[in-house]
């Protein structure tokens, strides 16, 4: 389903008290008598998607206005990710957006179900909706539009020569930041050469090896309690083997106690068998008390105090702890430090050749691009000359016959993302005039039927999906109107179109008709919105032409606007856009 609006609802918003917009995927006409209201729905549109909020266009009595839209959106699009980013939901492809104003001048926004920033829908709108009017920001009025539209419109010869283009920037780019790096902080890159350095020279020097922190800790440890490990090793072999000075009677060391145990059991066993195993299991005890008892002599001889060997040791983890301090937790820490070091420091050594390659790859590049922009602005210069032709034969048509689009495509000294070409379109409305950019070069409703001509022209190149006109009908008629009509049914087969009108000729090609009506409630106006079956929209187009909703010249004449125009809708149905 195509991106839309599909559903409006404006409560208290200045004439109009509530009113509920059901509009079409293709054109919708507002109408409505004077004062009924019919601005205000291009208000709350514009309220919709950002637009400044205006304490003053609250209804008198009224606490705040509130607008909310109903919009179709495509599921993983540009549109919906960004909802989704802002943390708004969207149900089944459609988001829900409102605003409210309070009397007091507050505004607030929300978008999926969530509270955000106005600035938020303002954005979105860049995507979703282009509101032209007197009174509201031209969307093609922006220069980046303005060219991305232009290269949209240039068509598939511009898109493969931007993406030759693009590829040979991006990497211009990494170029010429990098060697802005290896020039601009070669001090910086120097003092960090010194650094590393220094605490390579300072690890050499110490030479510490794997796992040799942990091995002189434990030997430090060893040597700083010698005494005590001696005596412990001593007294567990005494009381394991006993002293050799004892009497016999009086040893009451382990050996001697399995040997008397053992003793015992032996002397009975040939009264019963089973103590056999008991007593070879005390023989294996007392075998592996004299194996122990042997050990811990032996360490108890291997324990030495050597006071100048702790002070080396002591000595050489006082280096290691320094460069612990400085370059890891530990030794292991320390040689991962140095060999990252020594990587680093090749890469900062090697600078200078770097740079030379660089430099010769800059120039390579700044070639190629200056090759590749030239062939972008060559593009361009074309579709602009083809498209301020098609734009001018629009206006002729829409009674602007002696008014002239141009694009102006200037250069500038700097490579762009987009090339070296600055776009600009511009007006010139009548003979002799100077061209100017659009938004000094056209009055107000000029200016709608204008940007009505380059949409048109635009079609499918510039694909938002919602467009808004208020005035582009002022100050024109008969003939015209009807040219304005014709255009707007153009560009209603490729977008969803909503336009303001008093015009019944420009009524006439909408595939729906709403109408603001406003009723007198003692000194209280109130107005609401009503969709027009196709004899109520004979009545109001009879009321548009003649001031009478039952004239029968007036009725006769809108029966025969709504039928040429939709055999004119028929025709043009098979004939390519623009």
């Amino acid at each position: 389903m195509r991106p839309r609006v599909e559903e409006v609802r404006i409560q208290g918003l200045g004439v109009i008290d509530e009113a509920v917009l059901e509009l079409s995927p293709g054109f919708t006409v507002v109408t409505g008598e004077t004062g009924a209201g019919k601005t205000m729905v291009v208000t709350g549109l514009g309220l919709l998607f950002g637009g400044r909020a205006d304490p003053a266009r609250v209804r008198p009595g009224a606490d705040k206005a509130v607008v909310e839209g109903t919009l179709v959106v495509t599921p993983g699009g540009r549109a919906a990710r960004y909802v989704e980013d802002a943390g708004g939901e969207i149900e089944d492809g459609r988001l829900i957006i409102s605003r409210t104003v309070s009397a007091e001048g507050r505004s607030r926004a929300w978008l999926g179900g969530r509270t955000v920033p106005v600035g938020t829908l303002t954005y979105l709108a860049d995507e979703l909706v282009a509101v032209h009017g007197q009174m509201d920001q031209q969307r093609l009025l922006q220069p980046g539009r303005q060219r991305a539209a232009l290269d949209r419109y240039a068509g598939e010869e511009l898109t493969k020569a931007l993406a030759a283009y693009t590829q040979a920037y991006k990497r211009h780019k990494e170029v010429t930041e990098l060697l802005d790096e290896l020039t601009t902080k070669a001090k910086e890159r120097s003092q960090e050469a010194a650094m590393l350095r220094f605490g390579l020279e300072e690890i050499e020097k110490v030479d510490p090896k794997p796992g040799e922190d942990v091995a002189l800790r434990e030997e430090e440890e060893r040597l700083s309690h010698a005494d005590a490990l001696r005596n412990a090793a001593e007294t567990a072999h005494m009381a394991l083997l006993g002293d050799p000075m004892a009497t016999a009677q009086a040893a009451q060391d382990a050996a001697t106690l399995l040997g008397q145990a053992r003793s015992a059991i032996e002397g009975v066993l040939d009264f019963d068998a089973t103590l056999g195993p008991i007593a070879d299991r005390l023989a294996e005890a007392g075998y592996l008390i004299s194996d122990v008892a042997t050990d811990l002599a032996a360490y108890s001889e291997s324990v030495d105090a050597d006071p100048a060997r702790l002070a080396i040791v002591q000595e050489r983890r006082a280096m290691l702890t320094g460069l612990t301090r400085k370059y890891g937790g530990d030794v292991a820490a320390v040689l991962a430090w140095a060999r990252d070091a020594a990587a680093r420091l090749g890469d900062l050594e090697g600078d200078d050749e770097r740079i030379e390659v660089l430099l010769r790859e800059q120039d390579d590049l700044t070639d190629r691009l200056t090759e590749l922009a030239g062939a972008l602005t060559a593009i361009r210069q074309a579709a602009a000359e083809r498209f301020g032709e098609a734009v001018t034969a629009e206006l002729s048509a829409l009674a602007m016959p002696h008014a002239r689009v141009v694009v102006a495509i200037s250069r500038s000294e700097e490579f762009g993302p987009y090339g070296v070409d600055e776009v600009e379109l511009r007006l010139s409305a009548h003979p002799g005039a100077p061209a100017l950019p659009l938004g000094k070069g056209a009055s107000g409703g000029e200016l709608s039927r204008v940007m009505l001509a380059i949409e048109v022209v635009f079609a499918g190149a510039d694909p938002v999906p919602t467009f808004v006109f208020d005035e582009v009908d002022a100050g024109v008629g008969g003939k015209a109107a009807v040219e304005i009509g014709r255009r707007l049914a153009r560009l209603a087969r490729t977008a969803q179109v909503i336009v303001v009108t008093h015009l019944p000729q420009v009524a006439a090609f909408a595939d729906q008709h709403l109408v603001v009506e406003k009723a007198g409630d003692g000194s209280v106006v109130r107005s609401g919105v009503v969709a027009l079956d196709k004899e109520a929209r004979a009545r109001e187009l009879s009321r548009m032409l003649a001031g009478l909703e039952d004239s029968e010249l007036g009725r006769a004449h809108a029966e025969e606007l709504l039928a040429i125009a939709a055999a004119d809708k028929t025709a043009a149905s098979g004939t390519p856009v623009g």
